[in-house]
């Protein structure tokens, strides 16, 4: 197989079928399309050589500058086809989570620009956010970018329109999958993808799998965030659910070590859902004699991710599970054994408590510079983690009022805290998100 350049290696993605003794399903055959087998090693390698072409097109004399509101896949391969046609690329972001990710870029020549933003995702509809401030900047006509724009860019759907989906139908010889089980990110591989399935064959089922709002799965939204995304249509999805991180470093080990797939954590979670999901309808199936089929989308690969495992999971690298995780806590336990304050109840303990509690903010140093509760101190949820493991930078009888985006996280830390003897630990109901709504103050650093 020859080509000239390494452009036309994008696509036409293996189809494999998972062994039915892996997952268990007894009437339905489950597929897994390999996009981290593309050139760059992603499902968004499709996306970002369609978005980019024009620019790149047009730019012939390799003068300019690629950007995209990026920290992770979309951004490993505009770097890479910028650099292929002389020109630059600059990442920009409010948080680069994943520090391998950090690193490739840097290798592959990209500037990264982290600016302040107030929530994890770009939320055009917030006029008092600098991500977006920036966003429209790019945006403009006027602007001497050349802006690839894949939350709002109708390009990053076509791709998948134009090749995953014929794909996919092509390699179950031209028959459609009953379901069609995709992580929602950008949006753009489900909606391409579903629009091609429901042409030929309308009855098609599609599942959409956000993270969960307390978890972090690269390169997946949780619901709050999804909205945000110019191509998100819930109409484009039968059913929305939720996932772990820990499901999805479950998926992940079951790929790599059960079916040779290294796969990463996107992947896992798309297995995961996808068999968590199917199994009341394989139930439903048995006796019948019939069979269905379901096909999910494996991302990207494992090795950008060993730093997300190390810090979920120390056990899977051969380290000591150190205890005292706030991922270890379920929802329940979380909601049993925290306690929750409105923001209304916050005010009053912050303003009139005695003593008065350390507020702790865990979101983004760039969400916090942007807002914050004044008088709190920023430590980032990573650290706020390792500092619960090796010591924390305050006495067990100091009350602490914990606040994230939407409240989720900061109860589990709440829960977890109290579990270790601290007395008085709150979390803030609804997070930073709700004590904006409420017209509660915020100041900037």
């Amino acid at each position: 197989m020859r080509y000239d350049s390494i452009t036309e290696a994008i696509g036409n993605t293996p189809l494999v079928r998972i062994d039915p003794a892996v997952h268990g399903l007894r009437n339905i055959d489950l597929y897994a399309k390999l996009e981290m087998l593309n050139p760059f090693g992603s499902v968004k390698d499709r996306p970002a050589w369609h978005m980019a072409r024009p620019h790149l097109e047009a730019a012939a004399d390799g003068d300019g500058t690629v950007v995209e509101l990026s920290s992770g896949n979309t951004a490993k391969a505009l770097a890479l086809l910028a650099g292929m046609h002389g020109l630059k690329f600059k990442s920009v972001t409010n948080r680069m989570r994943v520090p391998e990710i950090k690193e490739l870029l840097l290798l592959l020549g990209a500037e990264i620009e982290e600016l302040p933003g107030r929530s994890e995702c770009l939320d055009p509809t917030d006029t008092d956010d600098p991500l977006t401030h920036f966003h429209r900047a790019l945006s403009d006509p006027s602007s001497t970018y050349l802006h690839t724009d894949q939350y709002f860019n109708p390009r990053n759907t076509e791709a998948h329109a134009a090749g995953t989906g014929p794909e996919i139908v092509k390699d179950l010889d031209g028959r459609v999958p009953d379901w069609f089980i995709a992580c929602v990110g950008t949006a753009g591989s489900s909606t391409g993808v579903a629009r091609v399935l429901r042409e030929h064959d309308p009855g098609v089922r599609v599942l959409g799998l956000v993270a969960h709002k307390s978890d972090f799965i690269p390169g997946i939204r949780t619901i709050d965030e999804v909205h945000q995304v110019g191509l998100f249509d819930p109409g484009t999805y039968d059913t929305i659910e939720s996932v772990t991180s820990g499901e999805a470093i479950d998926g992940m080990v079951t790929l790599i070590r059960r079916c040779g797939l290294l796969s990463g954590p996107t992947g896992g979670a798309a297995y995961q859902g996808a068999v968590r999901h199917l199994r009341d309808a394989d139930a439903e199936l048995e006796g019948t004699g019939e069979r269905r089929t379901g096909v999910f989308i494996v991302c990207d690969r494992a090795e950008s991710y060993l730093s997300y495992v190390r810090r979920r999971r120390p056990e899977l690298l051969g380290r000591a599970d150190r205890g005292n995780s706030a991922a270890s806590l379920t929802d329940a336990e979380a909601r049993a054994e925290a306690c929750a304050v409105d923001v209304g109840e916050a005010r009053r303990w912050t303003a009139e408590g005695d003593p008065r509690p350390l507020v702790v903010d865990l979101r983004s140093p760039h969400a916090y510079a942007a807002l914050h509760i004044e008088g709190s101190v920023n430590i980032v949820d990573e650290v706020f983690d390792e500092l619960v493991r090796g010591g924390l930078p305050f006495s067990k009888r100091t009350p602490v009022l914990l606040a994230c985006p939407v409240g989720e996280k900061s109860l589990r830390y709440a829960a977890l805290l109290t579990r270790m003897g601290h007395p008085d630990v709150r979390s803030l109901a609804g997070g930073i998100v709700a004590w904006r709504d409420a017209g509660a103050p915020l100041v900037r650093e």
